[in-house]
């Protein structure tokens, strides 16, 4: 079930240094928020603290709060490994698991989780990859290796292994960067249809994929190199790229600099 993410006061660090400082937002269910602005601006370090990816950096530390339908993910008593089953991640470039076949790869987190009746595998392995637009393309070679499908294939692939174990959240850190343009529609249709299940939390630096994916968009910026990143603005896609109330957000859209 698609959750609500509250954050507050949330700062990021890598040893003593100061990544992110003070974000606050909220990420309502069943929408797609994207997050833009300038490299380095602390987008995908943000996005990795959502499901406490970003403390398994070496010296990486969390400051403030995210909750998640209003259980604190930081919490004394939370494990950080049940969080990321509950925030699924996608990353930049595919990461099938390159020994094993397409079904195994799906398959690959639900046995983690003691999922091992053959039925109801082969059920959430279809289920899965008709989710991730993918089926039609792989039913009849899911004994093959996953490494030897095509980049925008594998993406597809990966979105399915993150969904195969019923996240409540969907995190994407530029998911079609690597892709052709192709493959990169392929994703944006399947992030429309996901919505409908999953929250979804996407960072991209091309800006008309977040004007045509996005309900919400959010604009990182940071004041100068070495200093940390921050959130300068969120609100509806559509007034972000028509109407922002942030002179930098209008300066970043329209090209002016990033």
């Amino acid at each position: 079930m698609a959750k609500r993410i509250d954050v507050s006061g949330l700062s990021a660090f890598y040893g003593g240094f100061r990544a992110i400082d003070d974000i606050s937002m909220t990420v309502e269910p069943r929408t797609v928020t994207a997050f833009i602005g300038p490299s380095g601006c602390g987008k995908s370090t943000f996005l990795r603290t959502l499901n406490r990816m970003h403390e398994v950096t070496p010296g990486g530390r969390v400051e403030g709060k995210v909750l998640l339908d209003d259980e604190n993910l930081y919490g004394s008593d939370v494990d950080p490994v049940s969080v990321r089953r509950t925030v699924g991640m996608v990353f930049q470039r595919p990461n099938p698991f390159p020994t094993m076949s397409i079904y195994d790869n799906v398959a690959a987190g639900l046995r983690l989780n003691g999922r091992r009746r053959k039925q109801e595998l082969d059920e959430i392995v279809e289920k899965s990859l008709t989710g991730a637009n993918l089926w039609n393309e792989v039913k009849d070679r899911l004994g093959k290796p996953g490494a030897g499908l095509s980049g925008g294939q594998q993406q597809r692939l990966c979105i399915a292994r993150a969904i195969a174990v019923e996240p409540d959240v969907l995190l994407m850190d530029e998911p079609c960067s690597a892709l052709d343009p192709i493959s990169t529609l392929a994703i944006e249709d399947l992030i429309g249809g996901l919505k409908e299940r999953f929250t979804i939390v996407i960072v991209t630096h091309n800006m008309q994929q977040a004007a045509r994916v996005s309900d919400r968009t959010a604009f990182f910026n940071l004041a100068a190199v070495g200093q940390p990143g921050k959130l300068i603005e969120i609100d509806e896609t559509e007034r972000i790229f028509s109407n922002p109330s942030v002179q930098a957000t209008e300066d970043y859209i329209s090209g002016r600099f990033g």
